[in-house]
């Protein structure tokens, strides 16, 4: 069997097929339904914030690729509450990934509150490397240093670290939404 979830729903559809192939279908819906109250709280802790930050998510920085609008990761980013600036972005060849360019992202500098980048196998960035890129002195996420950078296990994969990964960015996005009640949240 070989299954590769690119959406929420299609990780979803996988956790209930790996119950179905481990015998365990019931203990798989319960995870589903666990994980759906897990982000609906998490969502709930910034419902009320009447301005949202608006994020790039970088997802490849060598090549300026972003995450598609339905990824795991831009979910995991919406459930901490904030906005995908990237939310126009084209999926390459029907991956998590999607092309956006570094004139695209420079056309929104002054929109972007907070950059994020992925870091792992699919790319090795870090801050200063994001700092020291050509141009990027005027995005104003870079300017303000609100860079931070996430590892792709905890918002690429089909998994239920993808909670670590909400409260993760949503400490770097609302340290004071993202406390205590929070952190409960994560450890259910």
């Amino acid at each position: 069997v070989s299954l590769q979830p690119a959406t929420i729903h299609e990780m979803f559809s996988y956790w209930a097929v790996l119950g179905m192939l481990t015998g365990r279908p019931a203990q798989a819906q319960q995870k589903i339904l666990d994980f759906k109250r897990s982000t609906a709280a998490f969502r709930a802790l910034t419902k009320d914030r009447q301005r949202r930050k608006r994020v790039y998510f970088e997802a490849i920085h060598s090549k300026m690729k972003t995450f598609a609008p339905n990824s795991m990761a831009v979910f995991a980013l919406e459930c901490a509450g904030g906005i995908n600036i990237a939310a126009d972005a084209d999926p390459v060849r029907d991956t998590n990934i999607a092309y956006y360019g570094k004139e695209r992202i420079l056309s929104r500098a002054g929109e972007i509150d907070v950059y994020l980048a992925q870091n792992g196998a699919m790319n090795r960035t870090t801050v200063s490397t994001i700092k020291g890129e050509p141009g990027f002195s005027i995005i104003k996420a870079v300017a303000a240093d609100q860079i931070y950078i996430v590892d792709e296990k905890i918002v690429s994969r089909p998994t239920t670290r993808l909670l670590e990964g909400i409260y993760t960015i949503g400490t770097y996005l609302y340290p004071d939404d993202f406390d205590d009640e929070a952190l409960k949240i994560l450890r259910k």
